[in-house]
């Protein structure tokens, strides 16, 4: 006689499985009903059989997450698990849940569980996220028990969400430069209070005992102590702790960090940590590999003239992580960034070289401390571009300080092999000034033949067809083959207040152009971002994703497209860029687009007294 399926068997299962979990303690686990208000007053007409109150197996709520909300179902039997049209609540385990799902992703984003079975090794799993306000369910995961810290990294690590998070961070980062200029700590010294302040916080001692210091003055003081600690923990090389402390020293010597605040609009330093731990520290430790220094050097100096005159214009991070899927990168890639900034590129590499590891932790080691190497000039932007690197695992910190012509530098890079090149220059501001392609030139000459190099450069370089610029594209051809430029957006770099209209250029190392050879030119002109006022520059649709997946099939199928890409045979003299070559498809032209380009024509004679 077949034993009696029993559904509190199921239950069983899945309650032991989130007690055992390590996060249980950090959770809120309810059954059948909730002491949380919002959670009552959602269920009140949820019944499965159509009136009344619903009552789900399990109700999990995570302390860390206060808008996500784990629901649970269960069936005994797993053919019970999903029904057709998944409109039969009270029989199966998906229709139930789902049925919960939709009254309670009215203020949360809702992960659904639904578990049918009896037996632990033999059970059927499904996972579902509905987010607030949406209609749409979306599967998610696969079939069996997943932990907490899986689920959340799961859930995180979502493209929208973490764009939703992105935004909150930019919006933290304006409020964050408004406390700073109130204490007076001038504007090229915020990035470093921000990662000094990331660099202790990742020191357990500090982190549990600094809101107890008894004075601003001590705890300015211990901070110094605890980067200098942390930094000599990380390998660095030669005197390379001394020079980043010449930079962190400020922290203990500024009145405003050392004095107790007496006024409520000013935040004293513990406040500051106690912020930067919430609002950065967070989105560091949930969206790994991310220059969020680099973004908060842009809004600190985006009022500041401070580096218009050096040139510096840091890369949105969209397209640091697009340089990634132009090369294709590998887990064998050693990547080079000779113009290095705060580490944009390399953290982007990083990311995207760790993410197909598939879990080998020893190919992730030797990712961070051999195959990431960077050279920065800028004194200032030294420590930002270390700590940055310190900060997302990096023990070796491969930054090398200096500048990228040195002969001794380029010879150590070479010994290195670097298979990938990324930059962005220095844009030339004055004649004196050295010519953009001299640093895609050396990025070229330091790597292995046939490596990709690619760089972001103003749109003026392959325009050139005269001077000193024309003879540096006739000596890149020489020597290199071009493979493709890219047209970028017009206000790629408007969150930095710059104006420059630039290109992507991808080359071949050590390859002569082949005569015969066509260039791939794109016209990718709109990323799906757009400006808002007092946002900035972002992508408040989510259309990133699939615009770049379009322009990097037209880029490696070699494909010509109307209005998009256009490829070409070129010379030096020619001008490198898909406007020249392209053919308009007048068919898609409107009344709207004539009238837009007047209005922008005019607008440009106003501002220009024309």
């Amino acid at each position: 006689m077949a034993k009696k399926l029993n559904e509190r068997d199921t239950e069983n299962i899945v309650r032991q499985h989130f007690q055992k979990d390590k996060l249980f303690k950090n959770i809120t686990f309810e059954e059948q009903s909730s002491k949380n208000p919002r959670i009552t007053k959602l269920l009140k007409n949820a019944s499965k059989n159509g009136s009344g109150i619903g009552k789900p197996e399990f109700l999990i709520s995570i302390d860390d997450e206060k808008d996500l909300l784990i629901v649970v179902e269960c069936k005994a039997d797993i053919l019970k698990h999903e029904s057709k049209n998944r409109d039969e609540f009270a029989d199966f385990a998906v229709d139930g849940v789902l049925l919960y799902s939709s009254y309670l992703s009215k203020e949360y984003n809702v992960l659904s569980l639904a578990v049918s079975g009896v037996e632990k090794d033999n059970i059927k799993v499904s996972y579902f996220l509905q987010k607030t306000g949406l209609s749409d369910v979306e599967q998610i995961f696969g079939n069996k028990l997943l932990s907490l810290d899986d689920i959340l990294a799961g859930f995180k690590q979502d493209e929208a969400r973490k764009n939703e998070k992105y935004k909150e961070l930019l919006e933290y980062s304006q409020i964050l430069n408004e406390q700073l200029h109130k204490l007076k700590i001038k504007e090229d010294k915020r990035s470093l209070l921000v990662s000094g302040v990331l660099i202790a916080l990742d020191n357990k001692d500090f982190y549990r005992d600094y809101v107890g210091m008894s004075s601003n003055k001590i705890l300015s003081s211990a901070l110094v102590e605890i980067i200098k600690e942390q930094l000599k923990t990380e390998d660095l090389q030669g005197d390379k702790i001394d020079r980043l402390m010449e930079n962190y020293n400020f922290i203990a010597t500024h009145p405003s960090l050392k004095k107790l605040q007496k006024s409520k609009e000013l935040k004293t330093l513990r406040e500051l940590i106690n912020d930067i731990d919430e609002n950065i520290n967070g989105y560091v430790r949930t969206y790994k590999y991310y220059d969020v220094l680099g973004q908060f050097y842009i809004e600190f100096l985006r009022y500041s003239n401070s580096d218009k005159g050096l040139g510096i214009v840091l890369t949105p991070p969209h397209i640091t992580d697009f340089f990634t899927d132009i090369v294709d990168i590998k887990t064998d890639d050693v990547v080079l960034d000779n113009c290095t900034g705060t580490g944009g590129f390399l953290v982007s590499a990083m990311k995207n070289m760790i993410d197909k590891c598939n879990g080998d932790s020893s190919q992730e080691n030797s990712i961070k401390q051999h195959q990431l190497y960077g050279i920065e000039y800028q004194p200032e932007m030294y420590p930002l571009a270390v700590s940055n690197m310190f900060l997302h695992g990096d023990g070796k910190s491969n930054i090398l300080s200096g500048s990228c012509f040195d002969e001794d530098i380029i010879k150590t890079i070479k010994t290195k092999k670097p298979t990938v090149g990324f930059l962005n220059p220095p844009y030339k501001s004055d004649k004196s000034d050295v010519e953009e392609f001299e640093f895609v030139l050396n990025n070229l000459e330091c790597l292995e033949k046939k490596s990709l190099c690619v760089a972001i450069i103003p749109m003026s370089c392959a325009l050139a067809q005269k001077g000193e610029r024309l003879r540096l594209k006739e000596k890149l051809l020489s020597k290199h083959t071009l493979k493709a430029v890219f047209s970028m957006p017009n206000e790629l770099f408007k969150n930095s207040k710059v104006g420059v209209v630039t290109c992507i250029m991808v080359f071949e190392a050590r390859i002569p152009q082949p005569k015969n050879k066509k260039t791939f030119f794109g016209y990718f002109k709109d990323d799906g971002f757009f400006n808002k006022k007092t946002k900035g520059r972002f992508d408040y649709d989510n259309k990133w994703i699939d615009i770049k997946d379009t322009w990097l099939s037209l880029y490696f199928n070699n494909e010509e497209k109307v209005g998009f890409s256009k490829t070409k045979k070129v010379t030096a003299k020619d001008e490198w860029c898909a406007e020249a070559y392209m053919e308009t498809d007048y068919s898609t032209l409107t009344q709207d687009d004539f009238q837009k380009v007047l209005k922008k024509y005019v607008a440009f004679n106003v501002l220009n007294d024309e």
